[in-house]
């Protein structure tokens, strides 16, 4: 029986399936606006030789281990390079706060659990990652002594855990679930205890540098901070993601000392400890710099958000969306939109908002947390929050829906009209100049232009019901509470402050009076004319 062939070292590329094409996507391309310096030349993993053993027992390991793989969340550091108030990891970037990102791409690449390490302002952290899956533990960091402390903290979340451990910075909002399970697979195919994910930069300051020995293995990671100028020359950088066995994690790392300039326990250090043990250490290097880069400052973060949503804007092209200019057009991660939906440039459609099929949405809009039901057409410049519009509906332009309107079916907002806690039936059209507050309004009824409710008196709000098939004329103010009953007709420029009965007209007007000849006797044209009486 032939030997089982070994992975290859060293600076020959693996086997090409073995990882998949990672290098294609959104972020790989000049579209994608990131900032991140290609390398010159191609990239390729990067494998050992095959893992040697505690026992001795020379093996290949060529086919990969199942074994249980969990996560680990780095979320403790402060980043200081954002100058800002609050930790970098909660800010939000394509609707989601930045550590979530990388918390959904462990999950999605098939995570059993998942650790997430905070220390600095952990409560807003743990509140951005949420506490509602019970797949998800926290560690706490008390002292932030650097990458090998915080995973140190983690030691009870990890007691008797023995499968993989998947450790990632948490301010790689970009990465990929394909990434890591191609990472994983690596990994475990490699045989080695410990793989560590690299790529190539042109300018790598700030990054920790990898450094390999004359037959392509890794040998060691060192901080710019610590590195000599020749050491700083190397453009090959950590990225902050490894997998490692959970029995070569733990104990070797303890033996890390804070003997360098910054006073802090390095988790790279795990790498120098385990090849004097006389053990490998696999890397990949991945081809696509600017999907594992972390996120330092608000440039980066900018760019990580435009290549987040070049993502998601080829991922709804390709599921039958139209984007007329995808560079200017802003969904983030959890938007769901059906196919045949037509989006013109400028629109942002922000949080847990869902898009149904044929719908067409003008430029300029802004529609957030809503549900948009099938073939209804959002005219441009309208902004829509926390709202649910049915099937066939037409909005805008210029439209305002705050949150809690509910429109069914075939209902119509025309121009610069207003709604919030508001429900308009089916039907039912407000197409002009209108405010609607705390209002319900049936089926089939016109409010005409600028109608006004008024649902506050000072101390509290109050609601207006309009019944099926009424007719609002325009300049109407309902001081609520109030109830216009079906089929009444409302009188334009009425006040209404009383109930209206059902079929019933309602007219509140003062009463006009008409003065002939005023217009001569005391107008423009009286001028010159000496005073006028105006007694008469």
């Amino acid at each position: 029986m032939p030997a089982p062939k070994p992975v290859v070292f060293g600076p020959r590329p693996l086997a090409a399936g073995l990882l998949g094409s990672t290098g294609n996507g959104p972020l790989g391309n000049a579209a994608s606006g990131s900032s991140v310096p290609r390398a010159p030349s191609p990239l390729r993993p990067v494998g050992p030789p095959p893992a040697v053993r505690q026992d001795g027992d020379r093996r290949p390991a060529v086919a990969a281990r199942r074994r249980d793989l969990c996560a680990m969340v780095l979320a403790a550091g402060l980043g200081k390079r954002m100058h800002s108030r609050t930790s970098k990891l909660v800010h939000a970037i394509a609707g989601r706060p930045m550590v979530r990102h990388v918390v959904e791409a462990a999950k999605s690449a098939g995570v059993q659990r998942t650790i997430v390490v905070v220390g600095n302002q952990a409560d807003d952290v743990r509140g951005a990652v949420g506490d509602d899956d019970k797949r998800i533990a926290f560690a706490f960091q008390k002292e932030q002594l650097g990458t090998g402390h915080a995973v140190l903290s983690a030691d009870r979340q990890l007691a008797g855990f023995e499968g993989d451990i998947l450790i990632l910075n948490g301010d790689l909002p970009a990465l990929r679930p394909a990434t890591l399970l191609n990472f994983v697979e690596f990994h475990r195919s490699s045989g080695a205890p410990l793989s560590l994910l690299t790529t190539v930069v042109i300018e790598p300051k700030g990054y920790g540098r990898v450094i390999r020995n004359y037959s392509g293995d890794v040998s060691r990671i060192v901080e710019e901070s610590d590195a000599t100028p020749e050491e700083r020359a190397t453009q090959e950088i950590n990225c902050g993601i490894y997998c490692v066995d959970a029995m070569s994690l733990l104990r070797p790392l303890r033996r890390a000392t804070r003997d360098n300039a910054q006073g802090e326990i390095y988790l790279t250090d795990l790498v120098e400890i385990l090849r004097k043990d006389g053990r490998k250490v696999a890397a990949y290097r991945h081809p696509d710099a600017s999907e594992v880069l972390g996120v330092n400052d608000r440039r980066e973060l900018a760019s990580a958000a435009r290549a987040l949503y070049r993502r998601k804007a080829e991922e709804l092209m390709n599921e039958g969306v139209t984007l007329l200019d995808p560079e200017t057009t802003y969904i983030d991660a959890d938007v769901k939109v059906g196919r045949d939906t037509f989006i013109e440039p400028g629109v942002m459609l922000v949080g847990r908002t869902a898009i149904g099929d044929d719908v067409q949405i003008g430029a300029g809009c802004r529609i957030a947390d809503s549900k948009v039901g099938d073939g209804t057409s959002i005219l441009p410049y309208c902004t829509i929050t926390g709202s649910s519009i049915g099937r066939g509906c037409r909005v805008g332009p210029f439209a305002n829906l705050r949150p809690d309107t509910v429109l069914d079916e075939e209902a119509r907002i025309g121009n610069f009209v207003e709604t919030k806690k508001t429900r308009l039936g089916r039907g039912s059209k407000a197409n002009h100049l209108s405010y609607l507050g705390d209002t319900e309004v049936g089926k089939g009824a016109n409010v005409g232009a600028g109608t006004i409710t008024c649902n506050f008196d000072g101390a509290a709000k109050h609601r207006t019901i309009i019944e099926d098939e009424v007719f609002i004329g325009s300049d109407t103010q309902l001081v609520a509470p109030v109830r216009v009953r079906r089929g009444a007709f409302i009188g334009a420029g009425s006040t209404i402050t009383k109930d209206v009965p059902a079929y019933a007209l309602a007219i509140s007007r003062s009463q006009q009076v008409i003065k002939e000849d005023w217009a001569r006797r005391f107008g423009p044209q009286a001028k010159g004319k000496g005073e006028p009486d105006r007694s008469k």
